[in-house]
């Protein structure tokens, strides 16, 4: 039985599992109690002292998942969605019968044709344009969803639906919800990790954030460039860095007494610990030197394009960290002009859709191939997505603007059927005409595919069970193996 079948009252309880003596007498000598209070829930987070997780719902298809976020909203007419009909009608007027009041639309705008081509691959046969040629090569492993459909054309609460399931944030992420309902696979290792690329997308860090969740569920993030982990190199020995956390420690409890809610301080008990141990462990990890120069070609990391480079390190260290048993990874797309959400071309779509294409397909398809080659695809659900997609129309004739009314990702592994297409849009690509699905039904399929049931995944707060998918949301059990 499950944490969450147990009484309400008991909901956001653990259980001791077990403790290694020395920490124990460490945290009781130094908070007299209160200590071994987080150490509680530090344990029953990561299962045991030994690094097994929690419990799931029912029987899971996948422990690990990683979300490369396409920040922007790639077009899908120009990648995984071919519409013959906008070659011959480019150039004409919408009309009035295509404006939608969702996404940026108005009769006087034409029709775009794409400027890459489609073929069919793999022994699926999946369309895919020669924008992406890489990933074209992985189609028999692909999942690709052309029914999406988001809420606002805005990409800050885009954003945030995609990451938390609101528009409005102060939730917690995906990430931090997954971290919540399984715990850790190691207990050296933070289990939601953010390979960032030095900038943070628009929605702010309420995007990586674990909100009213305990504070050691939120993402703990690397860099591409430099340290990939502020000061992870001890100055100090373990002797001398063992007595400033029992300063911090009593410290805490000194404060703690003269507050009603200790979450916080408790959490940030378990985060100082938790840094500790990542000392030994996060260097090697995000250390890529070991791996093999086929390997690091294969990703990219030769590249003489440094955005590419640093991306394909960051999808390299990806798979590493799966490996390392962190439960959730996500990889952001790099920035290389002014604006801050890389795939928004509402002008030169040609010029940097290639650019982002670029720096990223070859990675995406390495890491793809690397964990199925290694064993680890039936074990991590990859999901690729931007916040939305692009209008199959434009005002400029060079660029396409936001579009909630239809656009497509795919997942990949985990247990998600290889080498199909699921949903449809209209001849145009402008509306979805086949088997809507929102974000929210993403999120729970995905939960589902990691064991957990998305209607019990909660956490009680403001009085009542709060979850990702609130009321929304559904398994989608037709893109499942």
């Amino acid at each position: 039985m499950s944490r969450f079948e147990t009484d309400p009252t008991q909901r956001n309880r653990f259980h001791l599992a077990g403790q290694p003596p020395s920490r124990r007498k460490f945290l009781q000598r130094a908070s007299s109690g209160f200590g071994l209070l987080a150490l509680t829930e530090l344990l029953a987070r990561s299962g045991t002292a030994s690094g097994t997780s929690l419990a799931p719902h029912h029987p899971r298809r996948a422990r690990n998942a990683i979300f490369l976020f396409m920040d922007g909203g790639p077009s899908h007419v120009d990648t995984f969605d071919p519409k013959p009909a906008l070659r011959k009608h480019s150039g004409k007027e919408i009309g009035k019968h295509a404006v939608s009041k969702r996404s940026q639309s108005s009769a006087d705008r034409v029709w775009l044709e794409s400027p890459w081509k489609f073929a069919q691959h793999g022994q699926s046969g999946l369309w895919v344009s020669d924008l992406l040629p890489h990933i074209a090569t992985r189609v028999d492993d692909m999942c690709v969803v052309r029914s999406m459909l988001g809420q606002l054309p805005l990409h800050g609460q885009q954003n945030l639906l995609l990451h938390t399931g609101r528009i409005t944030g102060l939730a917690p992420s995906l990430g931090s919800w997954v971290s919540y309902g399984l715990g850790s696979d190691n207990e050296n290792l933070p289990g939601y990790v953010l390979l960032n690329n030095d900038w943070i997308p628009n929605g702010g860090w309420e995007n990586f954030s674990s909100a009213f969740l305990p504070a050691t569920h939120e993402a703990v993030l690397f860099r591409a460039k430099g340290d990939p982990v502020d000061n992870i190199v001890p100055r100090d020995s373990a002797a001398v860095q063992r007595r400033k956390l029992d300063l911090l420690t009593a410290q805490d409890r000194l404060f703690s007494e003269q507050t009603s809610d200790r979450t916080a301080i408790e959490s940030a008990i378990r985060n100082y610990e938790t840094a500790f141990r990542m000392q030994s462990v996060a260097p090697q990890v995000a250390d890529i030197s070991g791996e093999t120069a086929r390997t690091q070609r294969m990703y990219g990391i030769d590249s003489k394009d440094e955005h590419q480079s640093y991306y394909a390190r960051q999808c390299l260290r990806a798979r590493r960290l799966v490996e390392a048993g962190v439960r959730f990874v996500e990889v952001t797309c790099p920035q290389f002009d002014s604006n801050n959400s890389p795939w928004d071309q509402h002008s030169k779509l040609k010029q940097n859709h290639t650019k982002n294409a670029r720096v990223t397909d070859q990675s995406v398809a390495a890491l793809i191939g690397d964990l199925k080659s290694r064993g680890l695809l039936e074990d991590t659900v990859v999901v690729w997505a931007g916040e939305m997609g692009r209008t199959p129309h434009s005002k400029s004739r060079d660029g396409r603007d936001h579009h909630v009314d239809g656009y497509s990702i795919f997942l990949a592994g985990g247990g998600f059927q290889g080498g199909m297409t699921f949903g449809a849009t209209d001849e145009f690509g402008n509306i979805v005409s086949e088997h809507p699905l929102t974000i929210h039904d993403i999120h729970a399929t995905i939960l589902h595919q990691l064991g957990l049931d998305h209607q019990r995944l909660t956490f009680r707060h403001g009085g009542r069970d709060v979850s990702l998918t609130d009321v929304h949301g559904r398994v989608v059990n037709a893109l499942l193996s």
